[in-house]
């Protein structure tokens, strides 16, 4: 397994048991049933006698099956192994703390606090091209045949299963189980927005070759050459762009910035790039280059 493998299944690893800490500690003791296979386990569990993590692992099985047929081998691999993780860190909880008791002691807190941790963690997962399995698996497809954000694919199912909350719970609970899962799509959506935010950065510069030469054989990425005429003296420059993430961002601006100030840089925000080459294409044309 390469190092990128590793660092995907660390970073699925940390989001599942994150989720399934929210899951555990604030949106059960709260009874409020924000849009997901959990929550819609515990209203289930009303009604059957099986544990939550054991009915969230039999809708997961199912979801499962779905996923890899119509999302791919490596959708579904990840969501595997995420979907077992999640009932089984809840199942750990349940061990190490069976006396659960509400973590801020108001409902609406416990919900508020809720949404925030569970987005966080599954904006990693769905970053890692990975889910937690049930209604995120359902979101996911959504994302892919109906080109939904996220967040909106995750609000639209939540919102099902959250109006089931109606059969077990009060009004109150109902219409906060409601609010939490559209807050919970809405905050979902800047989290993976945030985390996959790139910028699209056109420089014009007389050291237009070196500026080149580093971004194939420093910064690995590809990048497009432009030719652009000034409105006033009619001068034919070249103008170069790149589309890098924070961190090719961060080391671009600084080489650019010593090795030429007078530098004229515009930067715009991209949250999403549909078409991209795979960086392990781009060093095999630089190395025949070379």
């Amino acid at each position: 397994m390469d190092k990128r493998r590793i660092k995907e299944y660390a970073l699925i690893t940390v989001g599942t048991v994150i989720a399934a800490a929210a899951v555990y500690f604030l949106m059960v003791p709260s009874h409020v049933t924000v849009g997901s296979i959990s929550g819609l386990a515990m209203v289930i569990s009303h009604f059957i006698p099986l544990p939550i993590s054991v009915i969230t692992l039999i809708f997961n099985v199912v979801l499962l099956v779905v996923s890899f047929l119509l999302m791919g081998r490596d959708f579904g691999a990840k969501t595997v192994y995420g979907s077992l993780l999640l009932p089984a860190a809840m199942w750990v909880f349940e061990e190490l703390f069976p006396d659960r008791q509400s973590f801020t002691g108001d409902q609406l807190l416990d919900v508020l606090c809720y949404v925030f941790v569970v987005s966080a963690g599954l904006a990693m997962l769905f970053v890692c091209n990975a889910s937690s399995g049930g209604l995120d698996t359902v979101a996911k497809l959504l994302n892919k045949f109906l080109r939904m954000d996220l967040g909106q694919a995750i609000s639209a199912v939540g919102i099902c299963a959250a109006l089931s909350s109606a059969l077990v719970y009060d009004k109150k609970t109902v219409v906060l189980s409601v609010i939490g899962t559209y807050l919970n799509g809405v905050i979902v959506d800047h989290f993976v927005f945030g985390i996959n935010l790139k910028r699209r950065v056109c420089i014009l510069s007389s050291k237009m070759e070196e500026i080149r030469q580093f971004i194939l054989y420093d910064l690995h990425s590809g990048a497009t050459i432009y030719e652009a005429a000034g409105a006033l003296s009619g001068e034919i420059r070249r103008e170069i762009v790149v589309i890098v993430d924070k961190a090719e961002y961060a080391k671009l601006m600084d080489y650019v910035q010593k090795l030429d100030p007078a530098a004229f840089i515009t930067v715009y925000a991209v949250n999403e790039v549909t078409y991209q080459p795979k960086r392990a294409l781009v060093r095999e044309e630089v190395s025949r280059q070379k």
